[in-house]
């Protein structure tokens, strides 16, 4: 009995080395150890930071938080703004009368603005360079009315757009970011008093203005404003955000976007750079301070620059090797061959470019067939990457690009046709036959 229970305690006690054994060669996967956040120890309520071609995020805290983004709205503003000027509804020359809405905002207490006075009149490009530069709300409410009608009216625009986009935490109430109870006898609303954006609709609204309208950035650069330059009352006031050259917080690369604050938003900024040809997309809400913003987004610019690049994968017009054709259906040929429609980039961690696999899909082509038409996509996996978090859930679905037909396939022939399925129920026949 006493061997027996020896016998017992000794089997245990291997037992028990082998588990502690087996626990200590159970160290995560590299991929795995890839994914964890960095750990930047921001002073926010909420931030994001994204790669904007691919999408991808590299850096989010509470990121689908709907908080108040105060002049931050104005990114949207301003995208409408460039968008009826490409549609010919307002032109960049156009003057515009300052409205008793407008003159009234100028002189809210705490107001950014320029100023505007009863009796002036200004051009739209005025107006949107006091807007993008100085945060002027009176500017802002002005182009308002000018694109909508009326305020209230532009924030339909506003928030028909935001969900265009696929903002899906936004919602706006003034075109400026200011709380409606701010807006005295013009005010056309009293609950909710603030606009609401997360972090993440913030990047979404940014990379939309970027794309669609790159000449923002022409503006949103600019690090000071003198409006009414020529006449005897110019007005001179620098660009908030400071991350602009010459200003308290220079960064390289930076070129926009738009900061904010509210006393409910406290202070905000959109900010956007660009370093050996890659530009990020950040977002900082809620943090304490004018300069703890910049700050902040100082730590995810560092991040970001210091940890990823663009590399370029594939030039454009390669043939691609295992997906050199497509096959077409009703087509003189069988096949299109197949080349990139583009130059192809991907993001990569610094140190850890390796290798990547292209996986083309192809769609179901039926001739006839044009050079240069789009017939499949591209997409480049990176050999034992871990999961990636994307801004929107399309950047991940549509990832890659696209492969275009080499040369044109016309339609066949009723005949050509005819014969060929002959000639395919033959051939299918004699390998019944031989098989």
């Amino acid at each position: 009995m006493n061997l027996h229970r020896w016998k017992k305690r000794i089997a245990g006690v291997i037992l028990s080395v082998a588990l502690l054994g087996a626990a200590g060669t159970g160290a995560p996967a590299p991929a795995a150890a890839a994914d964890t956040p960095a750990n930047l120890q921001l002073a926010v309520k909420s931030a994001i930071l994204v790669e904007p071609t691919t999408g991808k995020v590299l850096y989010s805290n509470n990121p689908d938080m709907p908080l108040p983004p105060a002049s931050m709205s104005k990114i949207m503003t301003e995208y409408l703004v460039l968008e009826a000027l490409k549609q010919n509804k307002i032109k960049w020359d156009e003057k515009v009368p300052v409205s008793e809405y407008a003159f009234f905002i100028a002189r809210v207490s705490d107001s950014a603005g320029v100023y505007l006075n009863a009796g002036e009149e200004h051009s739209v490009k005025e107006l949107y360079k006091a807007m993008a530069i100085a945060s002027a709300n009176d500017a802002t409410v002005l182009l308002a009315e000018k694109v909508g009608g009326s305020e209230s009216n532009f924030v339909t625009m506003m928030n028909k757009k935001a969900q265009e986009l696929g903002m899906k935490n936004t919602s706006f109430i003034t075109a400026t970011g200011l709380p409606a109870n701010e807006l005295g006898p013009y005010s056309y609303t009293t609950e909710p008093k603030e606009n609401q954006m997360s972090a993440r609709d913030a990047a979404i609204l940014a990379r939309a203005l970027i794309r669609d309208f790159p000449e923002a950035l022409e503006y949103s650069k600019i690090p000071r404003l003198v409006f009414r330059e020529g006449t005897d009352n110019p007005l001179k006031k620098a660009n908030y955000n400071w991350m602009l050259p010459g200003l308290p917080n220079e960064y390289p690369g930076v070129d926009g976007l738009k900061t904010g604050y509210t006393a409910a938003a406290l202070y905000c900024f959109t900010g956007t750079a660009t370093r050996d040809g890659m530009r990020l997309i950040s977002v900082v809400m809620g943090t304490s301070s004018e300069q703890k913003r910049f700050e902040e987004t100082k730590k995810l610019f560092d991040y970001g620059f210091s940890n990823y690049k663009l590399v370029k994968v594939q030039d454009k017009g390669a043939t691609i090797k295992g997906f050199e054709t497509a096959a077409v259906k009703k087509g003189v040929e069988l096949n299109v061959p197949a080349v990139t429609g583009a130059e192809a980039k991907v993001l990569t961690k610094i140190g850890e470019e390796g290798k990547y696999k292209p996986v083309v899909t192809y769609d179901d082509l039926t001739a006839p067939i044009k050079k240069d038409q789009p017939i499949g996509r591209i997409v480049f996996q990176a050999e034992g990457a871990g999961n990636a978090e994307y801004l929107q859930p399309e950047d991940q679905q549509k990832g890659g690009i696209e492969m275009v037909a080499a040369q044109e396939v016309e339609e066949a022939s009723w005949i050509r046709l005819f014969f060929r399925s002959i000639g395919q129920f033959i051939s299918n026949l004699f390998s019944s036959i031989t098989g």
